[in-house]
């Protein structure tokens, strides 16, 4: 398939609750490998339906060497003292806050079979399945800035020369 291009802070869809998957067909094996082509390229460590404009519940990471994606993924479990970890986003270009996240995290959800498959992690793995899992719920890590930093990301997107 293809990279696509990422939506921007600004767009509705990332700001949509994703549908759920429940039918696998060829459009959602097209976009797992869009989602798989767009998340390989360096800097990323994980790309959301939604942030290649697909309100479907679906990801796609590339944390330490792996890459893989998950769909109708459902956060399980989020263990530790969450803790403050620089943040940024794809979709907010150029932007890093430090964000609220558990320094664990587990997801459930299937494969392109639909088989059952578990994703879990620390340290990075754990920040982009919290990330990523934020994005199908709508959310974007802004969201979860206390009041402070988000009036100043929000000054700095308006700013911007891609808002």
């Amino acid at each position: 398939m293809a990279e696509r291009p990422i939506r921007l802070f600004g767009d509705p869809v990332l700001k949509t609750v994703s549908d759920p998957i429940t039918v696998i067909d060829e459009r959602v094996r097209g976009l797992v490998a869009d989602l798989i082509d767009s998340v390989r390229l360096p800097g990323r460590a994980g790309v959301a339906a939604a942030q290649i404009g697909v309100n479907l519940r679906a990801f796609s990471y590339n944390v330490d060497g792996e890459i893989g994606y998950i769909l109708n993924p459902v956060i399980v479990e989020l263990t530790g003292e969450p803790e403050l970890v620089d943040e940024g986003c794809l979709s907010v270009p150029g932007l890093w806050y430090p964000t609220m996240r558990y320094p664990f995290a587990r997801v459930t959800g299937i494969d392109l079979e639909s088989k059952p498959i578990e994703l879990s992690g620390t340290g990075l793995m754990a920040q982009a399945l919290q990330h990523e899992t934020d994005h199908l719920d709508g959310m974007l890590y802004l969201d979860r800035l206390d009041r402070p930093s988000r009036k100043a990301a929000m000054k700095e997107v308006r700013e911007s020369t891609w808002f």
